[in-house]
């Protein structure tokens, strides 16, 4: 489990792929000193298990079906990411719940400088949009955001100056595509109600004896 608060930013420094699968050997530009084989790491957002350690450079392994749902088949060495390590219970959580399973891609459509801040707005397929609620949480990349507006076709975030500095956000252009983890929340409001929707047409007088309102 994260919270979308990055710690800082990594280089890609080289990948492998022999097969359907992929390993990313990441090399860090801060301290991680108590980094072991077998921590969590978030890499954009997505959930990662680090492999290997050498010469300040980890290693992470890449299943087909993370390739197929984030941005990271089409990644190139040289290539900055945004890197968080697992939240310890104890700490505070300064973001939201970011489970680090990224659910799609989204594009950027849109950049604009508000004085110091950076108004983005992105694209993202419809069926993923449910789970998107004006001033609701979603990670970009791995980012802890708040949703300005909720669009016909996606949504907009605000970024301020420390977040631009800090993580590869900054760095974002049209056209441009992002890994996207929508709220966890929400996901799960969305669950169970459709699960009472596909047995109710409507808050009938049965159903609230049934449930114990009655």
């Amino acid at each position: 489990m994260f919270t979308g608060l990055v710690e800082g930013k990594g280089t890609i420094v080289r990948i492998d792929k022999p097969g359907q699968e992929a390993r990313f050997h990441i090399r860090p530009a801060f301290k991680m000193d108590d980094l072991k084989i077998g921590d969590s790491i978030a890499v954009n957002g997505a959930c990662l298990t680090v492999i290997d350690i050498h010469n300040n450079v980890f290693s992470v392994e890449l299943s087909s079906e993370t390739l197929s749902r984030t941005t990271f088949s089409n990644v190139q060495p040289g290539k900055e990411v945004n890197l968080e390590r697992a939240l310890r219970f104890g700490d505070r959580l300064g973001g939201h719940l970011v489970t680090g399973h990224i659910d799609t891609t989204g594009v950027v459509t849109g950049r604009q400088e508000k004085g110091s801040h950076i108004v983005f707005s992105f694209s993202l397929p419809s069926n993923w949009m449910q789970y998107l609620v004006e001033k609701g949480s979603v990670a970009i990349d791995g980012v802890s955001l708040t949703v300005n507006q909720c669009l016909e076709n996606g949504f907009s975030v605000n970024i301020i100056p420390h977040t631009a500095h800090v993580t590869t956000l900054g760095q974002l252009k049209v056209g441009d595509k992002v890994n996207v983890e929508t709220d966890l929340i929400g996901k799960y409001v969305a669950r169970l109600l459709s699960a009472w929707q596909d047995k109710q047409t409507g808050l009938t007088e049965a159903f609230l004896k049934e449930h114990g309102f009655w």
